[in-house]
C-alpha cells in the first residue's frame, strides 16, 4: 500500500517541480522548486486523492516538505481512520 502512495505522491509532485530532479527527500519548499501556492494545491490534492481531511493542526510544513513527508502523513491519517 505504501508503495502505491509513494508512486502517487511522487507523480503529482514531480509534475510541479521546476528545474531539478525530484528525489523522495528533496525539500521542495526550501529549494524554491515550487511556488507557495503549490502548498495549498498539495493539501487539497492530498484530501481529494486519499480521501482524508487535513485538519488545521496538520497544516505544518513538516508534513508536506518532501515526498517522504507527504507519504508518512497520508499513511498516518489512513491508519488513524476507522475502516
Amino acid at each position: 500500500m505504501t508503495d502505491d502512495i509513494v508512486k502517487t505522491v511522487r507523480g503529482f509532485i514531480s509534475e510541479h517541480v521546476r528545474d531539478t530532479e525530484l528525489t523522495d527527500d528533496h525539500d521542495i519548499f526550501a529549494t524554491g522548486s515550487v511556488s507557495s501556492l503549490f502548498a495549498v494545491q498539495l493539501v487539497m490534492w492530498v484530501e481529494r486523492t486519499f480521501g482524508i481531511a487535513v485538519q488545521p493542526t496538520d497544516l505544518d510544513i513538516e508534513n508536506f516538505r518532501t515526498v517522504n513527508d507527504v507519504v508518512r502523513f497520508v499513511a498516518s491519517r489512513q491508519a488513524a481512520t476507522p475502516a
